[in-house]
């Protein structure tokens, strides 16, 4: 589908409040939009807690900062009520010529609606009903990476691609927290969202322990034991940092790495998006879908049930547990080889 404006459209809303990773993945299509529509004005709705990656970004005019996280309690209801009331009130007031759904969830569908854009935008395969509230349907496809499904949007409209950019916000490339860290070093993150998408601490650690240089371990605090493990295991090649970096720290220190080790979770694709070497560890889920955009190196089984996507190990959880460590060092050593 091609979508052709009688005028080119002065005000879009990009509708995409999470997860980290996935707003990493929107910004090759905010750049592929803004230069398609160089006099537009940008408004993005996000998440409170991930709008500091966007915050004083040069392409984007506003956030819409949600509390999507409090609006799952009932605690917060009333509060809920009144802070998506609002939201909808000031969507309208902007008079958006068109609304753009990335995330194809019901939340996401109606606030696209709500914008009340003469275009509202999203996919063919969106989920819980958001489709509904779209006037232009885009065929994404669903075995595409997240990048080339938002992209397909961006050419719909008219946006040329010519190339993957992460145009990113301004932040400190060197924080207090970088100051002290040993000038060569690798990032592990072994944290994940999913049980199942866990190679095991005690492997990273091992793993950490064969490498050249000391990793630094990263996670949030509420995997602060997973990141001690890894340390644990590591013979004193390993440091944690777990909760003690913001998320523009966390960027700065990841920025610096020599190369990057991981789960799939959300900082891998901040390595990627700084072009940093990345090794990433898959067991259930698709690589195709949620790998490191570009040249970096996937380590995973090759069996007929992957990717099966599951949220907790199975019992034959193979496509893991085959994953020696000796195995994903020999793969690390071997492309490390081939870079020089």
């Amino acid at each position: 589908m091609h979508i052709k404006f009688e005028t080119p459209p002065k005000k879009i809303l990009i509708i995409k409040p999470s997860s980290l990773g996935d707003i990493i993945h929107s910004l090759p299509f905010l750049a592929s939009i803004s230069k398609g529509f160089p006099d537009a004005e940008i408004h993005w709705v996000v998440a409170r807690g991930l709008h500091v990656i966007l915050a004083g970004h040069p392409l984007i005019n506003k956030l819409w900062i949600i509390n999507k996280d409090k609006w799952r309690h009932l605690s917060y209801l009333p509060k809920t009520c009144r802070e998506i009331i609002d939201l909808y009130k000031g969507l309208r007031k902007e008079k958006f010529d068109l609304s753009i759904d990335l995330s194809g969830l019901f939340r996401s569908g109606l606030l696209t609606w709500a914008a009340k854009a003469r275009y509202k935008l999203g996919f063919t395969e969106s989920d819980e009903g958001s489709p509904l509230f779209y006037t232009h349907k885009i065929k994404g496809g669903m075995e595409n990476h997240a990048i080339d499904r938002y992209l397909k949007i961006a050419e719909a409209i008219g946006c040329q691609r010519t190339g993957i950019a992460y145009p990113m916000a301004p932040f400190d490339y060197r924080p207090e927290v970088c100051r002290s860290l040993p000038k060569d070093y690798i990032v592990i993150a072994p944290s994940a969202g999913k049980e199942a998408n866990r190679w095991p601490a005690e492997r990273f650690g091992r793993l950490a322990a064969k490498l050249p240089f000391t990793s630094l371990v990263i996670s949030g605090l509420a995997d602060k034991e997973v990141a001690e493990e890894v340390v644990r295991c590591a013979e004193g090649r390993a440091i944690s940092l777990a909760g003690k970096t913001n998320l523009l720290e966390m960027f700065a220190v990841i920025r610096q790495a020599r190369f990057f080790i991981s789960n799939d979770t959300g900082p891998m694709h901040i390595a990627a998006a700084f072009n940093i070497p990345v090794f990433a560890i898959f067991g259930p889920a698709n690589p195709q879908r949620t790998g490191p955009y570009g040249p970096h190196t996937i380590i995973r089984e090759e069996l007929p049930c992957s990717p099966c996507y599951a949220w907790k190990p199975c019992d034959n959880w193979r496509c893991m547990e085959n994953l020696t460590v000796e195995k994903v060092h020999s793969i690390i050593v071997k492309e490390l080889g081939k870079q020089g």
